[in-house]
């Protein structure tokens, strides 16, 4: 069994969604799923990848189609996916993490791993050299080693401006050698085998020395004046900036007040003064932005002729940039001018005044140039004094001394290969290519910009506004936009890139930030194809870290490089230790299928970058040690540079710097500056510290806690989630020098729970006699004066640091040692190893013994229960199976007022709130947010740790209940006794997955107790199923009416208060939370339009049956009850619900093998009359009752409810009591109620006497209601056929009318609803259609009336989607193209994202509920008709053909996509009763309602 189950990570696609800027990292391995979300589902989808298929290599540029998984191959697209293996890196969406191999055995160093060192190689001295000088990496335990560029360097020796790209540099090869490439890498692969030492290098792409002799003999490749003569106005600025440093330098602004030695303010005035006064005036750089005025304005007039014809210009000057930026050598688009300055005639003074208005405009734009260059030239002026103030006056500057032709008074912007003269003459080579090609830009970087913007192509003013922090001894090249642009420069990097990849397995992408992504993007490919596994490290100052992302994604950049040096205090240090790695402690475990979320870029942390100051100089020597401890512990890659470890006190630049690194020697003496050892610097402590973090991320010590102690203690703590090993480090910092600096006294005592199994190191920087820091001439030497006293797995006993340590409990199941400390002096590290106590971390292996049941992941660090209780020796799997799904509905869900009548409760947490079920679903609901989070400071986190109240009520509230559910809650019984001896911290993560095994367990179970539709159905399918399980339940009281004794399988139960066998049949809810107990429970409508989906399509064929026979034992005058209140206390008050029943039994003898057998199920009557008592005797078949029902309508229905008046209703006006159903002798089509009435599902009455609307329905729906109509005719049609096939005895029913005994055949009934429908509902187009009684009160032409026959005619012409619930149970009443047409209107009026709204928006509509509302029905968009809608749709478009079918079937996908989203996130796992407008929130709705759930899982069913 493997220990890991396979990794899934799903990627939810959503239409027009860009994730540019969006990281996700999958590891090598992992399935990568694309799922589409709702606003893709029902579209034809295609997603097409770059990513190389199995045996293929990646070509950015290549794309090819994925294939559609669809696991159920039917419904819906809530489980088709795309999926991908990742096995190889590459940039894109998702950054993979490459696969690192070192030592002989090519073992994979994972990338938390690594801890890298920075060398510079120009001080590595000759090959032969370099691995005495390498071993101190070694030695010190790092596995990865970063080199600067190795080739050749420019004049300027700094490690990143480089002469030639493609040549080693040949200072490594000593006299009468000549190293190559190849040496080198023989070099870096010894390293690998012999070393386990990983090698990288730095790739520069952005810039090339100025003395490359390539880029002279192609000048294309960089930005020039030929190329980029928009760069011009700059190149002009530069020189005159230039010759101003020769005058400085020369004392020519003697008399200006400016000397060459700048020295104070005075100066820097006088800087401005010269700017101003003499270099700007001078060098008129508007006029390169300006217009010859009287060229063009005479132009414009020889252009204003008689015969002159339209210009197809247009109105508004537009002035067309000189593309090569000569002065005044921008034009006039002539055509937008002859458009702007018209004349008013041809004579000569129009057209003069034509030309004089031109005039003055090309006067104010030339002026408006003028003042643009004035702004650039005061950016530019301050740029240059705050450039001397850094060099020449700051302390933190380089303090260059005079103005000299060496050190300029700026870095010039520009190369100038040639002999200096004057300004003017420097001017006139502008216009002579040969020379003008080699003034070529100079790179460096702008604070602030735009890093996905090149500052050097046209459009950006950098250059001449001298925002440039200039490198000028580099040259920027430029790419262009692909090869053909510029194919040398392409063609030379490409090899600098390949012969890079063949040696190194990684690289370092030097700044990134600056490099064009395209160029970037194009040499890693190039780079790939040589080593698919390339590790790729950047630094980037985007100052975003969605700009990072861009980068990070373009160029599937692996590590960011962070910097410990960033930081201000030991808090941030800290902060940043658990921003860049680790889970925290205690962290949930996650499914091997979950979401791919965003996240960070992996960290290459470090204490400090080889090119930023030492630490040493802005803190302490004293904080090397401690600072490195705190980085070491991230969990992530982590490092330094060398020298910080020998303690070098100064920076040591990549430009200056031409000593030698010492190299290694075990025996060499402190004074000895060319050797160092273990006793140098800090050198014992980082090899111990390398040591522990390679250690603790290849065991997996993933998760992280940081505690700030105090404000210069931090304690880190690594934990393992299989093990439960820690180890915490506590770090005492020194930002001060302590000989300078008062620091307190007394340490804080620590608390670290568990038990302390040693001391893995302890040490601190100290004072030696060994000298004091003197700066070697040859080699680069730390200060002798410190090392470090380091111990290294050890008692506690034995601890110089720890001056006591306690034992204390902290409850009963946490055991914490107190550390009290003696010599933790700043600059000080001490590193516990902590294991949990003997018993805790006994009962937390067995609890992963049992959890193996659930996931192989736990077997690591599970131990065997060696007295195992009799309950857990039997899977879970195995108890639940004997669960009903009756059951089920106790385990899983239950809302609190249904756990009120139980006695109970959903459970509480103070100050928060309650679960929405007493089952296990109420709390997975609040864990599906808190666990991919990691939210442990969730007040259920809280509850958790702070007690065992929440663990006993999950046990204690199934164990009550006994039988197969009192099994259940044993076993988790078992499983918590075992968790409450555990750390509490470790609760909350081992009482989810407890859980979570448990929960999955018993849906697997609920699953297969249903039917095939649902066990092979979709995850949307499952949801929905589960309302099933959710709605039917048995209460502590019978909630439907008895049935026969002579029944088979009825369940039967003893009565806990009497001991009496009592029945005990699942009933349905209509909704949660406010219809699902006590007589509010059970509605004859809602259970039999949620019927169908809910237990039918489901496979719960005996709980429907047993429904449909209680309610039929309550048929009274003819009507099944809408409110049953166990049908001792039923009203009749509505005229539908008896058909909806009729419809049940329909589909039930339709859906169940064998279902017509139901027919002759006897009924326990409870009213065999009208007047009957409760319970009087009479058994009758199923199939009489039906008859009965019939026939009461057909003789007329006509009474007044029992008791009538405000005990049953406050609301309802006398005349509203008076019940009316029957059937027109002519039409056939059921009719009643009256206007006080409401007898259909719309049924809201009003309440208030303010509005005047108390005592009258808002939608009374008198006369025919629509679908009233089409239910009858269902039935009636059904009992013809049923009578055809000897299955239904009755063919006709005997009524009374006018005296006299009379048979009306059911399908005489049958046919006259057929042959009147379209012609009493349907409204024509026809405005003259002799069939419309009411032609004024059209309000809509192609739909189908409401109703029929009302008492307020307009009623019947209102728009709602009724009818579509006629179309469904009888579609043979419509004309296929009429209907159609129909459900367009429908689909356009009233569909809204959830729901359907109750009422055409033309007409007194209102979409939003409040308390009370009157507009019940009136707007609001309720869910249960769009299921109707749907399968009408559905159902008519197959009529029409394939393709309008398929075209219905996306509609559907895409509409049923809503819900399916609501349905997952949801916390009643249920879908709403109703939505305000537009599918808002709507908060006096049931949160979960049967109808909602089950006509939509009708819409999938027929599908």
């Amino acid at each position: 069994m493997s220990l890991q189950a396979k990794q899934v990570r799903v990627l939810v696609l959503r239409d027009m969604e860009q994730l540019g800027r969006t990281l996700f990292r999958l590891d090598q391995g992992f399935e990568l799923q694309f799922r589409l979300g709702p606003t893709l589902q029902g579209k034809h989808v295609r997603v097409q990848t770059n990513y190389p298929a199995p045996g293929e290599h990646f070509e950015r540029h290549t794309f090819r189609a994925l294939d559609w998984h669809n696991p159920t191959g039917r419904e819906d697209d809530s489980d088709k996916f795309y999926a991908i293996v990742i096995q190889t890196t590459c940039g894109g969406y998702v950054v993979v993490d490459p696969v690192l191999l070192a030592g002989a055995d090519n073992h994979h160093v994972h990338l938390d791993c690594i801890t890298i060192q920075t060398y510079l190689s120009k001080c590595l001295g000759h090959l032969d050299d370099w691995p005495d000088r390498l071993r101190v990496a070694k030695e010190s335990g790092y596995n990865m080693i970063h080199f600067t560029p190795l080739q050749t360097l420019g004049k300027s020796r700094s490690c990143y401006s480089l002469a030639d790209q493609l040549s080693l540099n040949p200072e490594f090869s000593p006299p009468g050698k000549n190293y190559t490439w190849t040496d080198v890498g023989e070099l870096v692969q010894k390293l690998k085998k012999e070393w386990n030492m990983i090698c990288i290098t730095d790739v520069v792409y952005n810039h090339t020395a100025t003395n490359s002799p390539w880029i002279k003999e192609h000048p294309e490749c960089g930005y020039n004046l030929v190329n980029s003569p928009h760069l011009r106005p700059a190149w002009v600025l530069d020189r005159a900036i230039w010759h101003m440093t020769c005058n400085m330098a020369d004392a020519k602004y003697a008399a200006n007040g400016l000397p060459a030695q700048v020295q104070n303010e005075g100066h820097l005035n006088a800087i401005r003064d010269v700017l101003w006064g003499q270099v700007f005036p001078k060098i008129k750089l508007w006029e390169f932005f300006q217009v010859r005025i009287e060229s063009a304005v005479e132009e414009f007039r020889d252009l204003l002729k008689p015969d002159q014809k339209k210009t197809g210009g247009k109105q508004g000057l537009k002035i067309i940039q000189d593309p090569k930026f000569r002065r005044f050598g921008n034009e006039v688009d002539m055509d937008s001018a002859l458009e702007t300055f018209v004349p008013h005639s041809h004579s000569t003074q129009a057209i003069l005044e034509a030309c004089n208005r031109l005039w003055g405009r090309l006067e104010g734009i030339n002026k408006e140039q003028y003042q643009q260059m004035i702004h650039h030239q005061e950016k530019a002026a301050n740029c240059i004094v705050g450039n001397v103030v850094y060099e020449r006056l700051t302390d933190h500057g380089p303090k260059l001394g005079p103005v000299t032709r060496k050190d300029p008074i700026v870095p010039r912007y520009f190369t100038f290969p040639f002999e200096e003269t004057s300004l003017e003459d420097d001017l006139k080579m502008t216009d002579q290519p040969d020379k003008a090609c080699h003034f070529l830009a100079h790179n460096g970087w702008v604070m602030g910009d735009d890093p996905l913007r090149n500052f050097a192509e046209p459009g950006s003013n950098v250059y001449i506004r001298r925002e440039l922090i200039c490198w000028g001894d580099s040259v920027k090249l430029r790419y262009g936009d692909k090869p053909d642009d510029c194919p040398y420069l392409w063609t030379h990097m490409q090899k600098y890139t390949e012969i890079t990849a063949k040696h190194f397995a990684g690289v370092r992408l030097d700044n990134c930030h600056s490099t064009p992504l395209h160029v970037a993007e194009y040499m890693l490919d190039v780079a790939r194809v040589l080593r698919p596994s390339l590790y790729v490290v950047a630094e980037l100052f985007t100052g975003s870290e969605d700009l990072d992302n861009v980068f990070v994604n373009k160029l599937g950049v692996t590590s960011l490089i962070r910097e410990a040096m960033s930081a201000g205090d030991s808090h941030e240090e800290g902060r940043l230790v658990y921003r860049y790695g680790g889970e925290p402690v205690g962290a949930f475990v996650q499914p091997s299928l979950r979401p791919l979320v965003p996240s960070i870029a992996h960290a290459m942390f470090l204490d400090v970058t080889h090119d930023n100051e030492c630490p040493i100089q802005l803190r302490s020597a004293y904080d090397s040690l401690p600072s490195s401890a705190i980085v070491s512990m991230a969990c992530c890659c982590s490092g330094s540079t060398r020298g910080y470890d020998e303690m070098v006190p100064h920076q040591i630049s990549v430009v200056k710097e031409e000593r030698f690194y010492p190299k290694w020697n075990p025996d060499a003496k402190a004074s000895s500056p060319g050797e160092v050892n273990l006793k140098t610097g800090i050198i014992a402590g980082k090899l111990a510290l390398n040591k522990m973090h390679q250690d603790l991320a290849s065991k997996g010590f993933n998760q992280v806690y940081v505690d700030q102690v105090d404000e210069d203690v931090v304690a880190v703590t690594r934990h393992c989630p299989s093990t439960h090993q820690s180890v915490v480090a506590v770090c005492r910092t020194a930002f001060h020098n302590p000989k300078h600096h008062q620091y307190r006294k007394e340490v804080p005592p620590m608390f670290i729970p568990g038990k302390i199994d040693e001391v893995v190191l302890e040490a601190r920087v100290i004072d030696r006699q060994a000298g004091t820091y003197k700066k070697c001439e040859k080699y680069i030497n730390g200060m002798p004066e410190y090392t470090v006293e380091i111990k290294e797995h050890i008692q506690l006993k034995d601890s110089g640091v720890v001056k006591h340590a306690g034992v204390t409990s902290k409850g009963s199941s946490e055991f914490v040692q107190e550390i009290v400390f003696e010599r933790l002096t700043p600059g000080s590290v001490i590193a516990f190893r902590v294991s949990l106590d003997p018993r805790a971390q006994e009962l937390v292996g067995v609890i992963r013994h049992h959890l193996i049941q659930f996931s192989p992941k736990y077997k690591l660090g599970s131990l065997p229960d060696q007295h195992t209780p009799t309950i857990l020796e039997t899977p879970l799997a195995q108890i639940m199976s004997k669960l009903t799904l009756a059951d089920m509905n106790m385990l899983l869900f239950r809302c609190d007022s249904e756990e009120q009548e139980e006695g109970g409760g959903c459970y509480n947490i103070p100050s928060w709130t309650s679960f929405k079920y007493g089952g296990m679903q109420g709390l997975m609901s609040v864990m599906a947010d808190i666990r991919p989070k990691n939210d442990l400071g969730h007040p259920v986190c809280d509850n958790l740790r702070q007690g065992d109240w929440m663990i006993d009520y999950v046990s204690n509230r199934l164990v009550s209940r006994g039988g197969a559910l009192g099994e259940v809650g044993k076993w988790l019984e078992g499983m918590f006794h075992y968790l409450k001896h555990i750390p509490r911290y470790l609760i909350p993560c081992y009482f989810d997955a407890i859980l979570v095994g448990a929960y999955t367990t018993a849906l697997d179970i609920t699953f297969n107790k249903m039917s095939s539709f649902v066990q092979n159905g979709s995850t949307f399918v499952k949801l929905l199923a589960l309302g099933s399980v959710q709605m039917c339940g048995v209460g502590s009281f019978p909630a439907l009416p008895p049935l026969s004794l002579a029944l088979p399988d009825v369940p039967y139960r003893l009565d806990k208060d009497t001991g009496k066998k009592e029945q005990c049949c699942v009933s349905l809810a209509a909704g949660l939370p406010h219809f699902s107990s006590g007589i509010f429970r059970c509605w004859g409508r809602d259970t039999f339009i949620a019927l169908r989906g809910l237990m039918l399509v489901t496979g719960r064929h005996l709980e429907a049956r047993n429904i449909i026979l209680a309610f039929a034992g309550t048929l009274r005058h003819g009507l099944i009850p809408n409110l049953l209140g166990e049908g001792i206390s039923a009203r009749y008050n509505c005229r539908d619900a008896v058909w909806w029943w009729l419809q049940c039994i329909q589909d039930y003898c339709t859906l169940v093998p064998e279902g017509t057998a139901v027919l002759h199920c006897p009924v326990v009557r409870m009213y065999p009359h009208d007047d009957s008592e409760p319970h009087a005797p009479g058994t009758p078949p199923l199939c009489d009752v039906i008859h009965e029902a019939m026939t009461r309508h057909m003789q007329g229905i006509d009474f007044r409810e029992r008791n009538a008046g405000a005990n049953i209703d406050m609301h309802m006006k006398d005349e509203g009591f008076n019940v009316v159903a029957k059937v027109n002798r002519y039409t056939g089509f059921v009719y009643g109620g009256n206007r006080f009435n409401c007898g259909t599902w719309m049924d809201k009455m009003g309440e208030s006497d303010k509005a005047r609307n108390k005592g009258m329905p808002a939608t009374p729906r008198d006369g025919s209601a629509v679908e009233m109509v089409g239910l009858c005719k269902s039935a009636v049609r059904w009992l013809v056929e049923l009578h055809k096939k000897g299955l239904f005895p009755h063919s006709s029913m005997k009524i009374q009318r006018d005296g006299k005994e009379l048979k009306v055949s059911y399908e005489d009934w049958n046919h006259k609803i057929q042959v009147n429908f379209e012609k009493n509902f349907y409204v024509s187009h026809d405005e003259k259609d002799p069939d419309e009684k009411h032609p004024d009160l059209v309000h809509k032409r192609g739909i189908y009336k409401d109703s029929h026959g009302a008492s307020s005619p307009w009623c019947d012409y209102q728009l709602r989607p009724n009818f579509c619930i006629a179309m469904v149970v009888a579609p043979e009443l419509f004309t296929v193209e009429r209907a159609w047409k129909a459900l367009e209107v429908t689909e356009k009026k009233l569909l809204g994202p959830l729901g359907m709204k109750t009422l055409d928006p033309d007409f007194s509509y209102s979409g939003h509920i409040v308390r009370k509302s009157f507009n019940y029905h009136q707007g609001p968009e309720w869910l249960w008709p769009i299921g109707y809608f749907l399968r009408a749709k559905l159902y008519f478009a197959k009529k029409l053909g394939k393709e309008t079918y398929d075209q219905t079937v996306y509609l559907v996908k895409s509409i049923l996509s809503q819900h399916y989203v609501h349905l997952e996130r949801s916390s009643w796992k249920g879908l709403p009763e109703l939505t305000n407008e537009n599918g808002q929130n709507c908060p006096f709705s049931c949160e979960s309602q049967a109808w909602s759930i089950s006509t939509v899982l009708e819409v999938l069913h027929d599908m």
